[in-house]
């Protein structure tokens, strides 16, 4: 599996692979303006010629954020989203962030796994953030993450 920095020429990939891997996928048009904005990164999984999953980083003053990790059903639970997430972690960190933050669905049981596994903690939460998973289903509490790259003072 390869890395590789997205760009606006990958948009058919991203586009697909994000219809097949997301209940409430991105539209096209604002995957295009991610890949074109240069305050985000967009970092791609491959298996040859193959998109497997894809992340998006943003830059905020001090912080950097998350914003989108996407793996294709089929390979899930295969090491895809954590090398993903350990490249933003390493990015972000190098960059100069003092932390990584994120939010996630409450119910998405094996992403919460994997953040904590990468040093995040649970900030919160906002009720009735995301839309339900099914039509007549309620709405879902978005969990607030981060992790801290910052030196803690010694008493």
């Amino acid at each position: 599996m390869r890395l590789e920095r997205l760009a606006v020429a990958h948009l058919d990939a991203v586009a697909a692979l994000e219809e097949a891997g997301q209940v409430h996928p991105w539209k096209r048009a604002t995957l295009a303006r991610a890949l074109a904005d240069d305050t985000l990164e967009v970092w791609g999984a491959w298996r040859d010629a193959a998109l497997l999953g894809y992340a998006v980083l943003a830059w905020l003053p001090f912080e950097a954020e998350l914003q989108a990790i996407t793996v294709v059903p089929h390979v899930r639970r295969q090491g895809v989203a954590g090398r993903l997430l350990a490249h933003l972690v390493t990015r972000a960190r190098q960059g100069g962030a003092e932390r990584l933050l994120l939010e996630v669905r409450a119910s998405n049981t094996p992403a919460l796994a994997l953040y904590r596994q990468y040093g995040f903690d649970e900030d919160g939460r906002r009720r009735g953030y995301y839309p339900p998973v099914t039509r007549g289903g309620e709405r879902e509490a978005a969990v607030l993450m981060s992790t801290s790259f910052k030196a803690r003072a010694v008493d």
